[in-house]
C-alpha cells in the first residue's frame, strides 16, 4: 500500500482552467519532446553551478499553469575542444493532452542548482522558453523538422502570470530574448503512447526512464519504456458478498449526514426535509496515477430492506444495519503490481422529501455526495479469506478528486475502535471465474482467523444475503436525476438518455452483467479509450441509434433456377435470334462452370482477349402467388448498369403470349418480350431484346483486365424491372456474372430464370392509444415474377494493333518527367522531326483572318459571304481592326477608290502591326509549352489516382520551389506514411524522403532544391462528385434495337473533361516547370443499388448494416487484430454519411441523412466504403436513388371503403394522363381511364381505399402522360388501417393436401326494419370465395351465406375475416373464421 500512497501523492496535478473543462472532451493527442542540448551564454554565466530543465504546461489565454511539472536530472556544463561550453541532456518527455488550443504551450525553464554555505541547494531561474503545441487550426504544430532551436527569454516563467503579458506572448514587448542562448529540442507525435492512455493521466509529464505501474521494462539499452510500450498481463479478480458497515449504525449515520447537509443548505428547498434516495458504491482499479477503467457503479441496499423482500432466518440488529450488494463484481483490468489497488467510493444520493415522494424530475431534485472511500491491494495478502477494510473520510486527497464527508470525532482511545470508527467494507475475493464463495464458506473461514480485529457480527456470521444473482443491478431513477458535483462545485450537465447496458457473459454460459451499472459511467464519446476519475462523472449523449432496424446491406439473391423442359421448349419455338461465335456459327447452351475450378490464370493467357458480352432478355412470367396482389403489366422496361459502362434504360417491351395473343391479367405462363415500333405496334421481326458490350484492350486500362475478371467472378448484375405504362417498380432481380467467364473456351452461353422480388414495408398492428413507443416497420419480400435471361460471352481476337488503337491506350506509368529531366530545354527534342508545308498567316491565325475579312467587308461595295462568326467574335474583330488602323494610318480612313496595290500595302501594314502586337504573347506561349508536361488521369469515383512528378532544378543555384495547384481535387501528398502506402500499392520504385515539404502560411507546400537536383513530387487526384446529382424519373427511353450498349461508352465530352494547371515557381512567381493534368472521368463500378420512395421535402434517415467482414467480395484475409476500421464518403456534400466503430465483434452500421426534393424528382448519389485510412481504393460503391413523392396520410378500417380527393395541378401544356396504383384490388381511382389535364388547371382525382388487413402499409399512386410515357405526379399513401369489431367467430377444420375444399354456410339477420342490400368482402380471397358477392334481405329476416374454402397443401392455421357492408360499402358486421388445416 505504501507504493500506491507514494505514487498517488506524487501524481497530484493542477487541473486545467474551469472554462476548459466544459463541453465534449476532444481526443487526447500524444507528444514526445526530446530535450537535447543547451548552449550559449546561459551556460557560461552560471558556471560552476549545475543546470536543470523543468517543463510545465501553460494556458496563455487564462494565464494558468496546469498539470505536473517535470524535472530533469542535474547536469554539469562541458567544454569540448574548440567548441563553446554546452550541457547535454538528451532526455525524452512524454505526455498527452486533449486541450487542443493554440494558447496551450509547454514552458521550459532553465534552473541553476548551486550549493549554499550551509550545505543546502539553492535554485535560481536562469531563463525560459515557450514550445507551441497546437497551431491556429487546433492541430499539432508543424512537426516536420527533426531538430529545432528554442529561443530563451530572460527572467522566470512565473512572470507569465502578470496581467501585462497578453497573448501572443512571443510578440509582447516585456519579453526579452537572451542573446546567443538556445536549447535544441524536437517535438513530434508519439502514437504508441495511445496504448497506455488508460495508465497515464492526462497532462502528466513523465520521463521514459520512469517506472509506470502496468508497463513492462523496456527492451534494449535505452531503458525508455514509452518508446515501444508493453503492457503487463492482467489478472482478473471477482468480488462477492460485499457489505458496508457504518459507525455507530446505519440509521444514526444517515441521520447525522442529513442534519449536516441541511445545516449547510446545499439543497435550497425551504420548508422541505431531506431524505436518502439511493446509496451507491463505485468500484474501480487504480494504479496510483489514475483509474485504469471507468468505475463500475452498484446500488447498495440496507440489509433490513433486503430481509423484508425474502424469507430469511432471524439476524441481530447489527447485521441488519449493513449495506449489501446483490450482485458480483468483476475486475478484469487488475494487474499483479504493488501499486495496483481496488478503490471503493461510497456515495449518497440525497434529495428533498417532497420531490422524492412526487417523483419529480424538474430542477436539481437530487445531489450526490461522497461520504467514504477505501483502497485495497489484492496482491499484498491472501485472497481466499474475507477481506475487511476500514473506510476513510475527511479533508484528505481521494482518488475520486472530490470532497469527502468528515470522520467522526476522535474521542476513542482504542486503536481497534479507531480502525472501524469511519466504517468498514467486507467482501470475498477470488481469482477464478468459475469459483464462487458462498456464505457458508465465509462463516467457516471467518472463525479460523483470530488475527483479524473483532468486528461485531461480521466475524461471527455473515449478514443476510440474497441468493447470488446472475444479473447485475439495474438503473435506478436517481441515477438519471442526480447531478454529480465537479471539483469546482458546479453541477455537471446530465444526459437526456442513458445508453443500454452492455451484454456480458461468463464461462458457465449464463448471462451476467459483471460490470454492474457500467453503462452509466462508460466511455460514451469516441476517441478516448479510457476515462479518468474526473471525466467519468460526466454523462454524455450516446451515439445516434436509429428508431428503425438497420437495412442489411446484402445484395439481392442472385441465384438462378434451372429452366424446365417446358420453358426450354417455349423459348426454342419463339424464334429468338441466334448468338454467333467468332466463326459465325450458332452458339449452343453450355453448362455453367464449377466455381471450384475457376482459375484467373486461364483468363490472362487466353488468346481471345476481346470479350463480347451479350445480354438477351427473353421472357417474363408471373408468380402464382402474385395473382391477387396487383395487375400484371402490359409492357415493361429495365434499368441496370454493367461494369463501368453508362447506365442503361431499355425501351418498352411488350408482354405477349407464346401463341401470339396478348397476355391477360391472370396469365401465369411465361410471356415473350417484344420490342415496339415508333407508332406503338409490336415488332414481329425478332422477339426479345439483345444488348452487346465489347470489352477489349482498347477499352480497358493497362492492368484492368484482372479487375474486370474479378468483377465477373465476384459481382452480380442487379436489374430493376418497371411497368412501362404506370412507371411503377415491378421488382428487382440479380444474376451472378460468373457464368460469363470463358476459362479458355472460345464462347459460353447460359440460360437463367431469375426471381423478380419487391420489398413492402408494413406493420403488423397500429399503435395503441396513449402509447409513446416506436414500432419499427417490418419488411415483407414478395416474389412478383420470373425473368428469363440469356448470358453469352464470345471471345474475339484483337483486330487493332497496339500502334493504332481505336481509343488511345491509358497511361499506366506513375512517374511523370519534367521537360528539364534528361533533355535540353528546346521546343523540339532531337529525335522529333516535324515536316510541314508553308502556309499563309491568315490560314494559321484565325484572329488575323477574321480582321482581314472584316476589312474586305468594309471596303467592298458588294456584300461578301461573311464567315460563320457569332456576334461577340465580330464585335471583337471590329475592335481589333480599329486599333490596327489607328496604329498604321492614325484616324485617316483609306478611300475606297484607290487601287489594288495600295490595298495590298495596307494589308501588309496591318499584318506587320498585328505580328508586333502578338509577338510577346506567342513567345510566352512557346516558352511555356517548352516547360509544360501533360499527364492524363482517367479518374473514377472514389478511386485515388497516384502519380509522381520528377521535378529538376535547371539552375546552378539552390532554390525554394512553391507548388501551386488550382483545383481542390488534386493535392500534393505531404504525409510520408500516405506516400509510402501509395508507392507500395502502385509498386513505384522511386526514392521516398521524410519531411520533404514545408507549408507556407497560405498552406502551399514548398520544397528546397539543390543545384541541378531532381526530386519526385507525389500527387493524388480523387473525385467524389458526380453529375448530375438530381435526375428526372426513369423513362423507357433506352437504346434502339440496332444500337450497341457497349459502343455507347463514348469519350468524355469537353464539359466533362477537366484541365488542371500545376505550377512550380521559384522567387517572384517565376515558373521552372508546368504540369497540366488532364482529367477524363469514367463511370464507377457499382456494387449495390438501393432505391427508396420517400415523402417529398423531408429527410430520409436510414442505417445500413454491413455484412460480416469475411463475406465481403474482395476483402483480404481476416487480420489477427480483428475487423478493420471502415471509412465512408458520399458523392453529394449535402448528404450526411458517417459510420462509427461500436467495438470489437459489434456489427458495423452506415448512417445516412438525405434531404428529399420536390415530387417527382429523383436524387442520385453514391456512397464509397473504404477499409484503408488513406481512402485509396474503394472496397464497395453503393448507388442510391431517392424518389420524392407527395405524401397522403389515410386512416381507415379494414374491409371498409374510405374516400378522399387528391388535387391535380396541370402543367404548362395540355396532357392526356391516366392514374395508376400499386394495389388495384385495395385502391380505386376515379376517373379510372384516360382523361385530359388542362394546362395550369386544377382537377380532383377521387381515390377509394379499402384495405384487406389491418396495420400500416404504403401504397403508390402515379399520374402518367400516356402519350410521352412521362411521370407527371406521384403520391405515397401512408395507410393506417384499424381492425373492425368482430361480432362472431367460427372455427372449422379442413384436411390439408387432399386437393378438396370445403363448403360451409353461415347465417346473417338484417337488423333493420326495411329491405337492405349488402356486399360481401373477405380478407383472403385466395382462400375463401362466396357463392354470391351481394345479397338483399328483408327487414328482420335471416339470410344464408354460402362459403367455399380453397384447399391447402400445408398444415397450419389461418384467420379469415368476412366483412358485411352496406350499399355505401360501410361495414355493418365482421365475422372471423379460424381455419385449421390438419
Amino acid at each position: 500500500m505504501a507504493e500506491w500512497e507514494r505514487l498517488f501523492a506524487w501524481s497530484r496535478a493542477v487541473p486545467p482552467h474551469t472554462q476548459r473543462r466544459h463541453g465534449v472532451p476532444e481526443p487526447s493527442v500524444p507528444f514526445q519532446c526530446v530535450l537535447k542540448c543547451l548552449e550559449g551564454s546561459v551556460v557560461t554565466q552560471q558556471s560552476p553551478a549545475k543546470l536543470q530543465l523543468r517543463v510545465s504546461l501553460f494556458d496563455a489565454t487564462h494565464r494558468h499553469f496546469f498539470g505536473h511539472t517535470w524535472h530533469s536530472s542535474t547536469r554539469t556544463p562541458r567544454s569540448p575542444p574548440g567548441q563553446p561550453p554546452c550541457v547535454l541532456f538528451n532526455e525524452a518527455v512524454y505526455f498527452h493532452t486533449s486541450l487542443s488550443h493554440p494558447s496551450v504551450t509547454a514552458v521550459v525553464e532553465v534552473v541553476a542548482v548551486a550549493p549554499t554555505p550551509e550545505g543546502l541547494a539553492r535554485n535560481v531561474s536562469c531563463g525560459f522558453g515557450l514550445i507551441p503545441l497546437f497551431d491556429s487550426r487546433r492541430e499539432p504544430s508543424d512537426l516536420a523538422a527533426k531538430g529545432r532551436v528554442l529561443k530563451l527569454y530572460h527572467g522566470t516563467p512565473r512572470a507569465l502570470l502578470h496581467p501585462l503579458l497578453q497573448d501572443p506572448l512571443e510578440k509582447n514587448k516585456y519579453m526579452t530574448i537572451m542573446e546567443n542562448s538556445h536549447l535544441q529540442y524536437s517535438l513530434k507525435l508519439h502514437l504508441p503512447l495511445e496504448k497506455v492512455f488508460h495508465l497515464l493521466p492526462e497532462n502528466l509529464l513523465v520521463s521514459g526512464l520512469q517506472k509506470i505501474p502496468g508497463l513492462l521494462p523496456a527492451h534494449g539499452d535505452t531503458g525508455d519504456i514509452f518508446l515501444k510500450p508493453r503492457l503487463m498481463r492482467t489478472a482478473p479478480c471477482y468480488l462477492d458478498q460485499l457489505c458496508v458497515l457504518l459507525h455507530p449504525s446505519l440509521e444514526k449515520f444517515e441521520e447525522e449526514l442529513l442534519e449536516q447537509l441541511s445545516s449547510d443548505r446545499l439543497l435550497k428547498e425551504v420548508g422541505s426535509a431531506l431524505c436518502v434516495q439511493e446509496r451507491r458504491l463505485r468500484v474501480a482499479v487504480h494504479n496510483g496515477l489514475r483509474f485504469v477503467q471507468a468505475p463500475q457503479v452498484a446500488v447498495l441496499q440496507p440489509a433490513a430492506e433486503a430481509a423484508r423482500r425474502q424469507t430469511t432466518s432471524s439476524t441481530d440488529s447489527t447485521a441488519e444495519q449493513a449495506l449489501l450488494l446483490r450482485s458480483r463484481l468483476q475486475l478484469s483490468e487488475m494487474v499483479a503490481h504493488p501499486a495496483f489497488g481496488v478503490c471503493f467510493q461510497l456515495e449518497y444520493v440525497v434529495c428533498a422529501a417532497a420531490k422524492a415522494a412526487a417523483g419529480s424530475a424538474l430542477g436539481p431534485a437530487a445531489a450526490m455526495h461522497t461520504v467514504r472511500w477505501a483502497l485495497w491491494s489484492p496482491f499484498l495478502g491472501a485472497t481466499s479469506s474475507p477481506v475487511l477494510l476500514p473506510l476513510r473520510g475527511g479533508a484528505h486527497p481521494s482518488p475520486g478528486q472530490t470532497l469527502v464527508y468528515r470522520n467522526p470525532a476522535d474521542s476513542e482511545s482504542s486503536q481497534q475502535v479507531k480502525r472501524i470508527a469511519s466504517g468498514s467494507v467486507q467482501f470475498h475475493v477470488s481469482t477464478d471465474a468459475e469459483h464462487r464463495v458462498t456464505s457458508t464458506d465465509v462463516s467457516s473461514k471467518a472463525g479460523k482467523e483470530p488475527e483479524e480485529p473483532p468486528t461485531p457480527s461480521l466475524s461471527l456470521r455473515s449478514p443476510p444475503h440474497p441468493a447470488a444473482s446472475t444479473q447485475g443491478p439495474g438503473l435506478s431513477l436517481s441515477q438519471l436525476l442526480a447531478s454529480p458535483q465537479s471539483r469546482d462545485g458546479r453541477t455537471v450537465p446530465r444526459s437526456r438518455s442513458a445508453p443500454a447496458p452492455r451484454p456480458c457473459s461468463t464461462q458457465d454460459g449464463r448471462a451476467e452483467c459483471t460490470a454492474g451499472i457500467t453503462h452509466l459511467e462508460a466511455d460514451l464519446w469516441p476517441g478516448s479509450p479510457r476515462a479518468d476519475a474526473s471525466s467519468s462523472e460526466h454523462l454524455w449523449a450516446p451515439p445516434f441509434v436509429p428508431p428503425q432496424l438497420p437495412v442489411t446491406a446484402v445484395a439481392l439473391p442472385a441465384g438462378s433456377a434451372a429452366l424446365s423442359r417446358a420453358s426450354l421448349a417455349l423459348l426454342h419455338t419463339s424464334g429468338f435470334p441466334e448468338i454467333l461465335d467468332d466463326n459465325k456459327e450458332p452458339l449452343e447452351v453450355t453448362e455453367p462452370l464449377n466455381p471450384a475450378h475457376f482459375s484467373p490464370r486461364l483468363e490472362e493467357v487466353d488468346a481471345l482477349q476481346s470479350n463480347e458480352i451479350i445480354l438477351q432478355f427473353l421472357a417474363f412470367s408471373r408468380a402464382p402467388q402474385d395473382a391477387l396482389e396487383g395487375t400484371w403489366p402490359r409492357t415493361v422496361f429495365l434499368t441496370f448498369q454493367f461494369y463501368r459502362f453508362p447506365p442503361v434504360s431499355t425501351p418498352r417491351l411488350l408482354l405477349v403470349d407464346a401463341d401470339g395473343e396478348r397476355a391477360v391479367g391472370s396469365a401465369v405462363p411465361a410471356q415473350v418480350l417484344l420490342q415496339l415500333n415508333e407508332d406503338g405496334t409490336p415488332n414481329t421481326e425478332a422477339p426479345g431484346l439483345q444488348l452487346r458490350y465489347v470489352v477489349d484492350p482498347t477499352f480497358l486500362r493497362p492492368g484492368e483486365q484482372r479487375v474486370f475478371v474479378r468483377y465477373l467472378a465476384e459481382q452480380s448484375l442487379q436489374m430493376d424491372i418497371w411497368d412501362g405504362d404506370s412507371l411503377l417498380l415491378v421488382g428487382s432481380a440479380a444474376v451472378k456474372l460468373k457464368p460469363l467467364l470463358r476459362q479458355g473456351r472460345p464462347a459460353v452461353r447460359t440460360l437463367h430464370e431469375l426471381e423478380v422480388v419487391t420489398t413492402e414495408y408494413e406493420q403488423d398492428a397500429p399503435l395503441a392509444a396513449g402509447r409513446d413507443v416506436l414500432c419499427p416497420l417490418g419488411a415483407r419480400v414478395a416474389v412478383r415474377g420470373r425473368l428469363h435471361l440469356c448470358l453469352a460471352n464470345v471471345g474475339h481476337r484483337c483486330e487493332e494493333t497496339p500502334m493504332s488503337p481505336r481509343h488511345p491506350l491509358l497511361s499506366h506509368t506513375h512517374v511523370v518527367s519534367s521537360p528539364a529531366c534528361g533533355r535540353s530545354l528546346s521546343l523540339h527534342s532531337s529525335g522529333d522531326v516535324r515536316v510541314s508545308r508553308p502556309r499563309r498567316l491568315a490560314e494559321v491565325d484565325s484572329e488575323l483572318a477574321a480582321i482581314l475579312c472584316s476589312l474586305r467587308l468594309e471596303q467592298s461595295p458588294e456584300r461578301l459571304h461573311a464567315p460563320r462568326e457569332t456576334a461577340a467574335i465580330q464585335q471583337h474583330t471590329m475592335q481589333c481592326l480599329a486599333a490596327l488602323q489607328q496604329h498604321v494610318n492614325g484616324d485617316r480612313r483609306i478611300p475606297q477608290h484607290e487601287g489594288c496595290s495600295k490595298r495590298c500595302t495596307q494589308y501588309l501594314q496591318i499584318i506587320d502591326a498585328y505580328r508586333e502586337r502578338t509577338k510577346q504573347r506567342y513567345i510566352s506561349q512557346m516558352l511555356s509549352q517548352a516547360i509544360t508536361v501533360t499527364h492524363t488521369v482517367y479518374a473514377m469515383l472514389g478511386t485515388a489516382e497516384f502519380f509522381e512528378f520528377a521535378l529538376k532544378n535547371p539552375y546552378s543555384t539552390q532554390h525554394t520551389v512553391t507548388v501551386e495547384v488550382d483545383h481542390p481535387e488534386l493535392s500534393v501528398i505531404l504525409d510520408p506514411r500516405e506516400w509510402r502506402h501509395f508507392k507500395e500499392l502502385t509498386q513505384t520504385a522511386t526514392p521516398l524522403e521524410e519531411d520533404m515539404f514545408h507549408l507556407r502560411d497560405d498552406l502551399r507546400p514548398q520544397i528546397y532544391l539543390r543545384p541541378k537536383e531532381t526530386v519526385h513530387i507525389p500527387f493524388r487526384y480523387q473525385m467524389f462528385s458526380t453529375e448530375p446529382a438530381v435526375t428526372a424519373v426513369p423513362d423507357p427511353m433506352g437504346l434502339s434495337k440496332e444500337e450497341d450498349a457497349g459502343r455507347a461508352q463514348e469519350e468524355p465530352t469537353a464539359a466533362q473533361m477537366r484541365l488542371i494547371q500545376v505550377a512550380f515557381c521559384v522567387s517572384r512567381d517565376k515558373p521552372i516547370a508546368l504540369l497540366q493534368v488532364k482529367v477524363e472521368p469514367r463511370p464507377p463500378v457499382v456494387d449495390q443499388t438501393f432505391r427508396f420512395f420517400h415523402p417529398e421535402l423531408t429527410f430520409l434517415k436510414k442505417a445500413f448494416r454491413l455484412p460480416p467482414w469475411h463475406t465481403l467480395p474482395g476483402a483480404p484475409v481476416r487480420m489477427p487484430s480483428g475487423d478493420p476500421e471502415v471509412y465512408v464518403r458520399c458523392s453529394d456534400p449535402n448528404v450526411i454519411c458517417e459510420t462509427k466503430n461500436m467495438g470489437p465483434g459489434e456489427p458495423q452500421d452506415v448512417f445516412l441523412k438525405v434531404a428529399g426534393g420536390p415530387s417527382p424528382q429523383i436524387k442520385t448519389f453514391f456512397v464509397v466504403i473504404y477499409t484503408d485510412p488513406w481512402l485509396a481504393t474503394p472496397l464497395h460503391i453503393w448507388q442510391f436513388y431517392l424518389h420524392s413523392l407527395q405524401r397522403l396520410d389515410v386512416s381507415c378500417t379494414a374491409g371498409q371503403l374510405s374516400r378522399l380527393a387528391v388535387p391535380l395541378r396541370g402543367t404548362r401544356t395540355l396532357r392526356r394522363v391516366k392514374a395508376f396504383c400499386s394495389h388495384p384490388h385495395e385502391l380505386k381511382v376515379d376517373p379510372a381511364g384516360v382523361f385530359t389535364l388542362p394546362p395550369n388547371g386544377v382537377l380532383d382525382l377521387f381515390v377509394g381505399v379499402k384495405p384487406r388487413r389491418a396495420g400500416s402499409r404504403f401504397f403508390y399512386l402515379n399520374l402518367v402522360d400516356v402519350e410521352s410515357h412521362q411521370l407527371v405526379s406521384s403520391w405515397l399513401l401512408c395507410i393506417t388501417c384499424r381492425q373492425p369489431l368482430i361480432s362472431k367467430a367460427f372455427e372449422i377444420t379442413i384436411p390439408a393436401g387432399s386437393g378438396k375444399g370445403s363448403n360451409k354456410r353461415i347465417t346473417y339477420t338484417n337488423p333493420y326494419p326495411t329491405r337492405r342490400l349488402y356486399f360481401l368482402v373477405t380478407s383472403r380471397p385466395d382462400l375463401l370465395q362466396f357463392k354470391e358477392d351481394s345479397f338483399q334481405v328483408a327487414g328482420g329476416e335471416m339470410y344464408t351465406i354460402g362459403l367455399r374454402f380453397a384447399p391447402s397443401q400445408s398444415v397450419g392455421e389461418e384467420e379469415i375475416l368476412i366483412h358485411i357492408n352496406d350499399h355505401q360499402d360501410k361495414n355493418e358486421e365482421t365475422f372471423c373464421v379460424k381455419v385449421i388445416y390438419y
